[in-house]
């Protein structure tokens, strides 16, 4: 997870770590933008985090494209404003045929929210008779989350800045594994020399998913 909220500061820092992500090599790069929690913010916080974003992808599509950078979104966008959906829109259909690094903008995202409408979707099968509850698998929840329409993978590493030890409603079923990356570092001042030693120290780990652990070498 990145989280992305605030000032121009921010908005700077995104632009970065995005080059940063993609020079890196990283596949699928996600930031958390917005969650379904914050239009508990004053109206003109919440209106200003949208021009930022908004900003943001009309001043940086361009480059993004450029860079074989192909933008998605997480999330309900609904009910989101109108110019907010509309760079949404733009970004998606401008950069759907590359197919370099994936940049996700998780936007009117909750991690809670995705799951209940996952499982309302299940439910309404089940009671037309097109889905059996005792042959539902973790592939069939999987597939209709946000994630699941676009096939993206779950992510390998979440990374926290601020010094938050929280996940904060954010992609709670495919973090289910994820390694876990905590940083004192608020998000205006995450820079990508911080974005590789993060990388650094999720490849110096040892992922057993469970099992024992593997000999390397």
């Amino acid at each position: 997870m990145i989280r992305v909220q605030g000032h121009n500061a921010g908005m700077k820092a995104l632009k970065e770590i995005v080059k940063a992500a993609s020079q890196l090599g990283v596949k699928v790069l996600t930031v958390y933008a917005f969650s379904t929690e914050n239009w508990k913010r004053p109206e003109d916080e919440v209106g200003g985090i949208f021009k930022l974003l908004v900003r943001y992808c009309e001043s940086e599509l361009a480059e993004l494209n450029a860079n074989n950078v192909r933008v998605g979104v997480l999330g309900e966008t609904a009910k989101l404003p109108a110019d907010a959906r509309e760079s949404l829109c733009k970004a998606l259909e401008t950069t759907k045929t590359n197919d370099g690094m994936e940049f996700l903008i998780a936007r009117n995202y909750g991690a809670r929210r995705e799951i209940l409408l996952a499982l309302r979707e299940i439910a309404e099968e089940a009671k037309r008779g097109l889905l059996d509850p005792e042959a539902l698998t973790e592939e069939d929840i999987s597939r209709r989350l946000f994630t699941g329409a676009s096939a993206y993978p779950d992510p390998d590493l979440i990374i926290r800045t601020g010094g938050e030890k929280r996940l904060s409603n954010f992609l709670l079923w495919q973090g289910a594994y994820a390694e876990l990356v905590f940083r004192d570092t608020y998000w205006p001042d995450f820079t990508p020399a911080e974005l590789e030693d993060c990388i650094l120290e999720y490849q110096s780990r040892d992922r057993r998913f469970g099992g024992l652990t593997q000999k390397k070498g």
